[in-house]
C-alpha cells in the first residue's frame, strides 16, 4: 500500500502531509486554524489541519507526537498514538497539551504532529477459564527490574 486518498481544504491553506527525509516514518501534520490558538500550560486544544483522508481497509493512521516540540516546547500529542480508523472519514483533528510552563501559540502551517500508515490486524477474542503460565506471569509495571 502506498496510496491514500487525501481531501484537502487548500483554499484555507491546509497541508498535505509530508515526509521530511527519505527515511522518515512519519509524516508531518500541519495546523490550519481561523486565527492563533494560544495553548497555556495544562490546557489542551483540538487543533484542525483541514485534511480527510480514505484509509485503506486493514489499515490505520496513528497520529504522534513531534520530539522537537515535546522536547522544546513540552507540547506533545495527549492520546498518543491516537488513532484514525480506515472507516472515519471526518477532518484529521489534534489534540494538543501543553506541559510545558509557558504559553505555546500555534500558527496556521505550523508543524503539530506527525502521522504514521500501520497495518491493522483484528481479533477474534475467545472466553477461557484459564491462560498458559509463563515464566513472567502476571508481574508487572516494573516487576522485570528498572
Amino acid at each position: 500500500m502506498s496510496k491514500v486518498n487525501v481531501k484537502c481544504v487548500a483554499s484555507k491553506g491546509a497541508v498535505i502531509p509530508e515526509y521530511k527525509t527519505v527515511g522518515a516514518a512519519g509524516a508531518d501534520l500541519y495546523a490550519l486554524v481561523d486565527s492563533p490558538i494560544t495553548l497555556a500550560p495544562g490546557k489542551t486544544a483540538m487543533v484542525p489541519t483541514g485534511l480527510f483522508f480514505e484509509i485503506p481497509e486493514g489499515y490505520e493512521i496513528q497520529v504522534r507526537p513531534r520530539s522537537g516540540l515535546a522536547a522544546k516546547n513540552g507540547v506533545t500529542v495527549l492520546n498518543t498514538p491516537g488513532t484514525i480508523d480506515s472507516d472515519y472519514r471526518g477532518e484529521i483533528k489534534i489534540i494538543l497539551i501543553n506541559l510545558g510552563d509557558k504559553d505555546f501559540v500555534i500558527n496556521s502551517g505550523d508543524r503539530v504532529a506527525q502521522m504514521v500508515i500501520a497495518p491493522v490486524i483484528q481479533a477474534s477474542f475467545s472466553i477461557v477459564d484459564e491462560l498458559s503460565d509463563t515464566t513472567r506471569g502476571s508481574g508487572g509495571f516494573g516487576s522485570t527490574g528498572v
